[in-house]
């Protein structure tokens, strides 16, 4: 198939709120999870980064994320719930503005329901990375970007910047020092 070119800061059609994908679709969906997952692999190639990718990054105004961490996963129409009360703040990272990150805040737990290729309903309960990870991925179904959700003017690095950050992994869970008031 073909590696498809992502949407980059700036681009309008990022902060458009994409359509459910109805039953008759599901057949049409081939080609395009093809070339979502060609992309996916060509920017993790070139960066090292990059586990998950919505539809809208490419142009597609679909409510389809395509996530590969061991194995692909196609979720229709995710809607997210049971989001915990107990947030984490991250420095996150995207396809659409790979040398900059945002500081966010996400919950730390939630579920998301879907539909799969086949039409089954399904759900995943998401911790951590993972449930930081498909937050991100819903928000561009809702025409969202992490820019938007910045915790303030002070959120923004450039990534080559990152070892003013942290040590380790800035995009991670940030954890207060012990004997020190979180302001999270």
């Amino acid at each position: 198939m073909a590696v498809l070119n992502v949407l980059l800061l700036g681009n309008p059609k990022l902060h458009e709120v994409s359509h459910p994908v109805k039953i008759h679709d599901v057949s049409n969906l081939k080609g395009l999870i093809k070339d979502l997952h060609d992309t996916l692999m060509d920017f993790k190639r070139r960066t090292h980064a990059g586990r998950a990718i919505a539809a809208p990054q490419v142009g597609v105004m679909k409510r389809i994320i395509y996530l590969y961490i061991d194995r692909p996963i196609v979720l229709l129409n995710p809607i997210l719930s049971r989001k915990s009360r107990e947030r984490m703040v991250v420095w996150d990272d995207c396809m659409c503005f790979p040398d900059l990150l945002v500081k966010v805040k996400r919950h730390r737990t939630c579920r998301i329901d879907y539909r799969d290729t086949n039409w089954n309903k399904c759900e995943l309960s998401l911790e951590g990375d993972l449930s930081e990870l498909l937050q991100h991925e819903v928000d561009h179904l809702d025409g969202l970007l992490a820019v938007s959700r910045a915790i303030d003017q002070h959120s923004f690095a450039l990534r080559s910047q990152k070892r003013f950050l942290t040590a380790h992994q800035p995009w991670k869970a940030l954890r207060p020092s012990k004997g020190r008031a979180s302001r999270q």
